[in-house]
């Protein structure tokens, strides 16, 4: 008997019981669709991170000394260390944070703005759609200009910004730039931004001092040198490494990246567990088979079907019924995943490799548990089999 009339016969089987076919393939639904919606939900967390990094600037190390400290690291210091290393760094900008209240006439809003160097929008790869970046002339004469989002360009002047002044803490700036939209320009997001000479920012704070600055490596692979050069500096420069953090981001962006995928693997393998319990509901529901169909087997055997027709027909029939709950379970946890990202509003797609591992598991399932009840079916004698009652 050849492999399609088994194929046959273990539909006929399937669809003969249809209540029973369902039943024996929940576990497996339930099974791959908790591995399917986990993995796209813990991979789109994942890349959702990770964009954030590289938003910020996943080759960023960022310095700050503490207020208590009597010392100070001046810009001209962290730029020295810039232009001594091109081969690691691959520049730095003061980074002076202050809150705004932004006014044009009438109109006003709070945000926060970011006094920076000329050198900062580059290395942050934020791109002046209308207009100029800051300059070094900018910042060396403390000159009265900014660049902002798309956000505060079309909330306060309804989108034609460049070259008005606005009002920042009651000081008077000239817009000269307006950077490409990144976030459909919403409150909060990376378009809600402002940044000015980070001289005007130290003087706005009333702070002589620059405390925080961002160093950006050449590359990845350099993160981890910048951030010892600039370890060394800052020893030098101001001793007590109690008074001064350096973050490397990249560090940070591993650490995360390795915990959600520790619980990735967590979650998929308490979720494996609800496969395991399936095969072996597969494997006693093909037991039970076997023994209601000891006649039909018996019958076939006496006409002259050998052993490995048996054994193809049972081993067909289980990895049937695992395949088609697996493609089940694959349908309802994409559909589980991508619903559950729209609530969470994170972009969900399950993957290609994920629904390959997850039909051939399941695939995989149905025939090792499979083959037990088969071989017990196969090894039937046929003269036994046609007397059982």
């Amino acid at each position: 008997m050849n492999l399609w009339k088994c194929f046959k016969m273990a539909v006929s089987s399937i669809l003969s019981n249809k209540l029973r076919s369902m039943l024996t393939m929940l576990g497996i639904i339930i099974g791959i669709t908790a591995v399917i919606s986990l993995v796209s939900l813990m991979s789109s967390m994942t890349n959702e991170v990770n964009s954030v990094f590289e938003d910020v600037g996943i080759d960023a190390v960022l310095i700050n000394v503490m207020d208590r400290s009597n010392k100070e690291l001046k810009p001209e210091e962290v730029q020295a260390l810039a232009d001594e290393h091109p081969d690691v760094i691959r520049g730095q900008s003061p980074t002076v944070t202050m809150q705004a209240v932004i006014k044009n006439g009438n109109d006003s809003l709070q945000s926060t703005a970011t006094g920076v160097n000329e050198s900062y929008l580059g290395l942050k790869k934020l791109n002046v759609e209308y207009g100029r970046e800051l300059t070094f002339i900018d910042i060396e004469k403390r000159q009265k200009v900014c660049v902002i989002g798309t956000y505060i360009a079309k909330e306060v002047f309804g989108g034609n910004a460049l070259g008005k002044t606005i009002k920042i803490t009651g000081v008077p700036y000239e817009v000269v730039g307006i950077l490409e939209e990144k976030d459909d320009s919403e409150e909060g997001g990376d378009d809600d931004c402002i940044y000015l000479p980070y001289t005007l920012a130290t003087a706005a704070n009333k702070n002589a001092k620059v405390s925080s600055y961002a160093v950006y490596a050449l590359n990845q692979d350099m993160v981890e040198q910048t951030e010892t050069l600039i370890n060394e500096m800052c020893d030098k420069a101001i001793g007590d490494s109690d008074y001064y953090n350096v973050t490397a981001l990249k560090a940070i962006a591993d650490q995360v990246s390795s915990i959600l995928s520790t619980m990735e693997t967590m979650l998929v393998a308490i979720a494996a567990i609800s496969l395991v319990v399936a095969g072996i509901g597969i494997m006693n529901i093909m037991l039970v088979s076997v023994t209601e169909r000891t006649r039909e087997i018996g019958i076939r055997k006496s006409l002259g079907a050998k052993q490995r027709d048996i054994l193809s027909q049972f081993v067909i029939e289980a990895g049937m019924l695992s395949c088609l709950g697996g493609v089940i379970g694959i349908i309802v946890g994409s559909a589980l995943a991508v619903g559950a990202g729209a609530l969470l509003e994170l972009t969900v797609r399950p993957t290609t490799t994920s629904i390959i591992v997850s039909f051939t598991v399941s695939a995989m399932i149905g025939v090792f548990f499979g083959v037990m009840p088969a071989r017990k079916a196969a090894a039937l004698n046929p003269i036994d089999a046609l007397r059982y009652d």
